[in-house]
């Protein structure tokens, strides 16, 4: 890999995105209103508090997996990957200024996302709301990479939607967002131990709590472990080109 090459990828990305404010407005702007959506469905109610830490971490994984496997996918699908791997440049370079382009814009994201539900929507957070938009961005980086690894294996975008059962469902619906894991099955606990959004949620919860500063960072390095697990895998299965 080149850092130079990888960073200008990264650069040509942005700029790409930067001229479509369609896909601006889904990465930053959605998240955000979906959450004011559910405050506003719970208004004068305590399960917006209950809740809304899960949302922080649950719409910005959503979107940025759509986005960035859609994106990626549509980059080999014209052949821009085939023609630009002519070139000097690694697989992992393209993989890598996409990780880098796309993990500015989940940053953005969490910022924006955060910063509405907190200071718009009243989400009462006892412990650091710095601490909590990193767990956010964080998250949107999870989201980022399973993205780019889901377009490594699909042909089509309506395959990158049939993977999200795969890589999206079984981590909402264990994750803790409608019920504790601890109250969970065994078995379901057992598998819901294995899936990086458990330990999102759990540290999203422990910020707005107030808990352990110690168990929050725990609980980002493990997210940011199995991110950095898909990044590699998606480097080592990307296709050239789509049949």
């Amino acid at each position: 890999m080149n850092p130079r090459l990888t960073l200008a990828t990264a650069g040509r990305v942005l700029t790409q995105v930067r001229h479509d404010p369609r896909t601006i407005a889904l990465l930053v702007v959605v998240p955000a209103l979906l959450v004011g959506l559910i405050a506003w469905i719970f208004d004068d109610t305590p399960v917006f508090d209950q809740v809304g830490p899960a949302m922080l971490g649950m719409f910005p994984f959503i979107v940025m997996f759509l986005v960035t496997s859609i994106t990626t996918l549509r980059e080999r699908r014209s052949g821009t990957l085939e023609r630009l791997l002519t070139l000097p440049l690694h697989k992992g370079d393209f993989i890598g200024g996409y990780a880098i382009a796309f993990g500015l814009l989940a940053a953005l994201q969490a910022a924006a996302a955060v910063a509405w539900a907190v200071w718009g929507c009243g989400l009462e957070v006892e412990g650091s709301v710095w601490l909590l938009v990193l767990v956010a961005v964080v998250n949107g980086l999870l989201g980022t990479m399973l993205g780019l690894l889901a377009s490594a294996f699909a042909t089509t975008e309506f395959q990158v939607v049939q993977f999200m059962p795969v890589f999206v469902a079984p981590q909402v619906l264990l994750g803790g967002i409608f019920l504790a894991r601890d109250q969970m099955p065994d078995a379901l606990r057992a598998i819901s131990d294995w899936l990086p959004l458990s330990y999102s949620i759990d540290a999203l919860n422990l910020v707005k709590t107030g808990g352990d500063t110690g168990e929050v960072l725990v609980d980002i390095l493990i997210v940011a472990a199995f991110a950095l697990g898909a990044l590699v895998l998606a480097a080592l299965t990307l296709r050239r080109k789509t049949a």
